[in-house]
């Protein structure tokens, strides 16, 4: 007889779902700290300055576009060698004033997008083009997951773990991972990812696999040591060009998470806004000692593999970077994790990548074996995978950034089937 009041029942519901993706938000964050910190490791620059920009870079994308894209910015791979020869030669001020000069680059490219359509980008980017670039995306970073599956740095040129141990850890972990996606349920469903790297962890400690001095060595709580840029003409002229490459990648990016998710980001919030958001956070990444930001393809083969589609989950994740930032023994025990075990999961990460691509391929009904559809996909992945590079002096363009050139100019170029 007595009314009941609902909203009781609705806070425990609302508390439960924040729970939920604030831990898909640390399981995101875990996806992509590996090539996270391997940038600024290789480069020089401070790993938790680094954190501190995906996590800031990624609230700022978010802000630009309104909270609509389930994506995750950190450092970019595509700025490692300019970096290096930058610093050798210029030093790090003056390399860190050039890469916040290339976040201009993408405003550029954003207005002109906003100025002429999204129809515009369409018609140079359809999924004749953009199927094969995701492929190459995937079998791209293919390597680096082997190499540290194999107890190798992500580049194969130093071997941290045995290659028998690490092989053991390693296929543990992608074993977990792929048995939690596949029979886990409900909540346990969501986090195979987690499963994985926890099963990993077992496996190194079992083996006697890692160094974990370095956790009780590191203090609890460290700024991150910011470095602020200088600006010089000759630097700038030389890492401007660069940008090309992530530029271009950047929109196969936004298609892939656009495949993933089954919504078209190219028309909302818009690809002008994505690109506007990548450029912003990578002039603030730059402008504090961070190495330029990217969209994650790490992340994306982790939205396809969790199905976790809601923004917020990259909120999370973002605030967890910034909080991780700041906790030196935290971030310390994260960089203590074995190669092997961020190894076996990223095989099925990016091998989700690649099959993103091909679904892209798939869902448009392209009959491959027609002569001009043939070209197209075949040199965009040869030249991406094998490795192609030109160069016009200082301009060099290879791998992803190479084959969405190619796709876009043969798309332009080759003439449409009669029939």
């Amino acid at each position: 007889m007595t009314s009941q009041n609902p909203r009781p029942a609705a806070a425990p519901t609302d508390y439960r779902l924040r729970l939920r993706d604030c831990v898909l938000g640390a399981q995101m964050l875990f996806v992509a700290f590996g090539a996270l910190v391997l940038v600024p490791i290789l480069t020089g620059l401070d790993s938790n300055v680094a954190l501190f920009t995906a996590g800031v870079g990624t609230l700022l994308f978010q802000l630009c576009t309104r909270g609509r894209v389930p994506i995750f910015l950190a450092s970019s791979f595509a700025f490692i060698a300019p970096i290096i020869y930058g610093v050798q030669t210029w030093g790090m001020p003056q390399t860190l004033g050039a890469l916040v000069c290339c976040g201009f680059v993408y405003f550029v490219v954003s207005a002109l997008v906003r100025w002429r359509g999204t129809e515009f980008v369409l018609r140079l980017l359809p999924p004749i083009v953009t199927g094969p670039v995701i492929v190459v995306i995937g079998l791209v970073l293919a390597p680096v997951a082997v190499n540290m599956a194999l107890g190798k740095t992500g580049d194969g040129g130093q071997q941290l773990v045995p290659g028998n141990l690490a092989l053991w850890i390693s296929m543990t972990s992608l074993a977990a991972t792929v048995l939690v996606s596949l029979l886990g349920k409900g909540f346990l469903r969501l986090t195979p990812i987690l499963c994985g790297i926890v099963a990993g962890l077992i496996a190194c400690l079992i083996l006697g696999v890692g160094d974990w001095g370095s956790i009780t060595a590191a203090p609890w709580l460290r700024l991150p040591h910011f470095i602020f840029p200088e600006f010089a003409l000759e630097p700038v002229l030389f890492i401007i060009p660069i940008t090309l490459a992530p530029v271009i990648e950047h929109f196969g990016d936004i298609m892939a998470i656009s495949s993933v998710t089954g919504k078209d980001y190219l028309k909302d919030p818009g690809i002008h806004k994505t690109m506007f958001g990548d450029g912003l956070a990578t002039m603030v990444a730059a402008a504090v000692g961070g190495p330029p930001c990217t969209t994650y393809s790490e992340v994306t083969g982790a939205v396809a593999l969790t199905r976790a589609f809601n923004p917020a989950v990259m909120t999370w994740a973002a605030l967890c970077a910034i909080l991780l930032s700041f906790v030196a023994k935290i971030g310390a025990f994260l960089g203590a994790i074995p190669v092997p075990v961020m190894g076996g999961i990223m095989i099925l990460l990016f091998g989700a990548i690649m099959v993103v691509g091909l679904n892209t391929l798939v869902r448009a009904g392209k009959d491959l074996m027609e002569p001009r559809n043939m070209i197209i996909v075949a040199l965009v992945i040869i030249f991406g995978v094998g490795g192609m590079q030109f160069s016009i002096g200082s301009f060099k363009l290879g791998g992803i950034g190479l084959a969405a050139v190619t796709g876009v100019l043969l798309n332009l170029l080759l003439p449409r089937s009669r029939a």
